[in-house]
């Protein structure tokens, strides 16, 4: 741009100076002559150093992914080539399912196992408060039929000890007195028992064993979730348009999710324009602005003193 400024100016120079020699040719018109594009030229640069800054360092990048199999397994198919164009979604490579296939069917038989066993823990809670209603029932008839035979026997007591009645009668009142009292005694053990379990609640309301029950079956949908994903990730899709390289993978070969040595590399085919700057050249130019480049760029500050220019 330069040179084609100096080229303008030194046709108009001529013109002016040469062809029609509309102004003098001296010492004085020769010294403004030459000074003019120094200055304007000196003043163009520093000025575009900060509006419009250029860059002699620029660089195209691709991102590279490295393959790493989520879960570990024996690859029974790889049908991607090396430096073979890849379209987002193609499968890369497959993982033997069948593990995982197991595990997600054990985990489905212990969910409904255990769904079984939260409808028998809601019945035994509906039972024990069956059961707590019959022991109070049973307590309250068994109670005055307690007094009444004691009342009865402490009757047959003095008639027998005053001779008027029977020894065997009082001997009978007093069995029935005891079985009585035993009965008594059981029922309100088993009321005691009922209404301890009952008692026995989370702080949501739920019977203990109703709501380990549940505590299980989420313990186990996770379960179910994790061994699902597991069968999901044995088959390994392209993320995006690009090429695989370094390809080491082979049917047969044992897949194992080791950071430190990737299945293979995979070159993305969206590119990066970075180009570097001086620290002066950028405090003017702000996130999201246009850069001027064959491509739809936009401008993206990183690393304080570098600006990026991506590829979008």
């Amino acid at each position: 741009m330069e040179v084609l400024l100096l080229g303008i100016y030194a046709f108009f120079v001529w013109l002016v100076f040469i062809k029609f020699k509309w102004l003098p040719w001296n010492i004085t018109s020769q010294v403004i002559v030459i000074t003019l594009p120094i200055v304007g030229l000196t003043i163009l640069i520093l000025c575009l150093n900060i509006i419009a800054p250029p860059s002699h360092d620029i660089r195209v990048i691709n991102y590279v992914v490295s393959v790493n199999p989520p879960v570990r397994g024996l690859v029974t198919e790889v049908p991607v080539e090396p430096n073979r164009p890849v379209k987002k979604g193609d499968v890369l490579f497959k993982v033997d399912p069948a593990p995982y296939e197991i595990a997600v069917k054990n985990a489905e038989a212990q969910i409904s196992q255990l769904k079984v066993q939260l409808i028998t823990a809601q019945a035994s809670s509906r039972n024990l408060e069956q059961q707590l209603k019959g022991a109070t029932g049973q307590k309250e008839a068994l109670q005055p039929k307690l007094r009444l035979a004691q009342l009865r026997m402490q009757q047959f007591k003095e008639l027998a000890d005053s001779g008027a009645g029977n020894k065997f009668d009082s001997e009978q009142a007093q069995s029935d007195v005891q079985n009585l009292e035993g009965q008594l005694a059981s029922v309100v053990a088993s009321e005691a028992q009922a209404r301890e379990k009952l008692g026995a609640k989370t702080p949501e309301g739920e019977q203990d064993e109703v709501a380990n029950v549940k505590a299980q079956i989420l313990r186990a949908e996770a379960q179910l979730a994790d061994a699902k994903w597991e069968l999901s990730q044995t088959t390994y899709y392209a993320p995006a348009n690009g090429r695989v390289v370094a390809l080491t993978l082979r049917p047969g070969a044992m897949a194992t999710p080791m950071p430190m040595a990737p299945a293979m590399n995979f070159v993305e085919d969206e590119q990066w324009i970075i180009a570097i700057y001086e620290q002066n050249e950028v405090r003017k130019v702000k996130d999201g602005q246009e850069a001027g480049c064959d491509w739809k760029c936009r401008a993206r500050k990183a690393w304080g003193i570098f600006l990026m220019v991506a590829v979008q």
